[in-house]
């Protein structure tokens, strides 16, 4: 049984490796609780959009997950997990024991990882109407400056350029998976003005951008390595 110590606190560093069971079996569920005071924008299935959120957790699941009530089963696991209030929560079938970190001028960013199923984003042919299986890179971005709305949109820009160029990097030849989902957090209120623009060029969406994108190669690195020679 994983540990059920839930560590509280502003830095992505503190994200607690808990654990929910599956199909009779224990699976890990990542979760982050810097408490009130925070905004996020996210893709998630739950508490996507842009609002207060005091918490985010990334939950993995078995592969093929199939049952049809997502959000209610991330309700149910924020729940046991001791969290309260409103929250953002993600899926994913990839390891999320093996989450990679990395920081930049203070801003942070956690990447989970399973690319294998993968392409690029357009493509001939029509999309489909069900929901999107559990699975792939899922992001979450911690800054320690408001962002406007419009600046929040623009870090889930950033955040997703940066990792496509991680996967370029490593020869992956795709834009991301299917699946692939981003949180970015931000203070609701600070001593100065909430910061305007997000972008890669702006002081705080480079150092997004470069702690996604380490995180990101952090996270693909190994499952885009070449398997080794048979000797």
């Amino acid at each position: 049984m994983l540990p059920r110590t839930l560590l509280t606190g502003p830095s992505l560093a503190d994200a607690a490796l808990l654990g929910h069971v599956e199909q009779g079996r224990e699976w890990p569920l990542l979760v982050w609780a810097p408490g009130p005071g925070f905004r996020m924008v996210s893709s998630a299935v739950l508490g996507g959009g842009i609002g207060e959120r005091r918490w985010v957790v990334n939950a993995q699941v078995p592969p093929g997950y199939a049952r049809l009530d997502p959000v209610a089963h991330l309700r149910d696991l924020a729940s046991g997990a001791g969290l309260d209030g409103a929250g953002v929560g993600l899926m994913t079938a990839a390891s999320v024991a093996d989450r990679r970190y990395a920081a930049d001028g203070g801003a942070q960013a956690v990447v989970t990882a399973g690319i294998g199923v993968r392409g690029w984003a357009a493509v001939p042919g029509a999309g489909g109407v069900t929901p999107p299986r559990p699975g792939t890179i899922n992001i979450i971005v911690s800054l320690p400056v408001p962002l406007t709305d419009a600046a929040l949109v623009n870090a889930v820009a950033t955040a997703t350029e940066a990792k496509v160029q991680a996967l370029v990097e490593l020869g992956a030849d795709a834009s991301g998976t299917p699946t692939d989902a981003v949180c970015v957090a931000a203070p609701a209120h600070g001593a100065d003005p909430a910061e305007s623009f997000a972008g890669p060029r702006s002081l705080w969406g480079a150092r997004l951008a470069r702690a996604v994108h380490a995180a990101t190669r952090a996270a693909c690195a190994e499952p885009l390595a070449p398997p080794a020679a048979h000797r």
